[in-house]
């Protein structure tokens, strides 16, 4: 339930963007203006915003897909909690997904980004550490892989963009949620890691 909530703000507020350049300017993630006019709200709100639909669809898919199963895992061990703490682990890997652009780009008042990739990456690699064999499948390669030979992909291939920065895309969030992906369930309770590692060598 929470993850169609979640999608259905996600669209509205993302509407609203697409209707009003002054909207999509006043809440999207700028680093300069967070670090020069301390607006830390953009921290979050840009998380809610597309850059147009094909965007929205595609993060907001990912998230449908994945994030039934990662709230029912937390529901599973924590009872009726358990979606609260879905919901704090999405929004707080919102801002931290952006970290590394809000250092990287505090002095470049032209670098803009919007997008919900860092927090679906975090609920992405959350449900692979629960279900490291679920199949997944990429672009590129329209084959079902184990999830966490995707997750291996997916970093490097974040990480070597990242490097890159030849295009648009903001590869440090999805780097930096997917590692929040894992960590945060982790730090929540440590089975988590014993029971993924437990999968290959039983």
């Amino acid at each position: 339930m929470t993850t169609y909530l979640i999608i259905a703000f996600t669209i509205f507020v993302s509407y609203q963007g697409f209707k009003s350049d002054d909207f999509f300017r006043r809440y999207m993630f700028n680093a300069f203006l967070i670090y020069q006019n301390k607006d830390y709200k953009r921290l979050i709100t840009h998380g809610f915003l597309h850059a147009d639909w094909t965007h929205l669809i595609f993060n907001m898919f990912t998230l449908f897909f994945f994030g039934d199963y990662v709230e029912d895992t937390f529901i599973a061990l924590y009872g009726r909690i358990g979606s609260v703490i879905y919901l704090l682990f999405y929004l707080s890997a919102i801002p931290l997904a952006s970290l590394i652009s809000l250092i990287k780009y505090r002095n470049m008042h032209y670098y803009n980004s919007v997008g919900a990739s860092g927090a679906v990456s975090a609920i992405l690699f959350a449900a692979i550490l629960f279900f490291p064999d679920m199949r997944i499948m990429m672009l590129l390669l329209p084959i079902p892989i184990p999830g966490y030979i995707f997750a291996i992909v997916f970093l490097a291939y974040s990480h070597y963009m990242s490097k890159q920065n030849h295009d648009n895309v903001n590869h440090d969030a999805h780097f930096v949620g997917s590692v929040y992906g894992l960590i945060f369930p982790i730090l929540l309770h440590f089975q988590f890691a014993t029971d993924f590692f437990a999968h290959f060598l039983g």
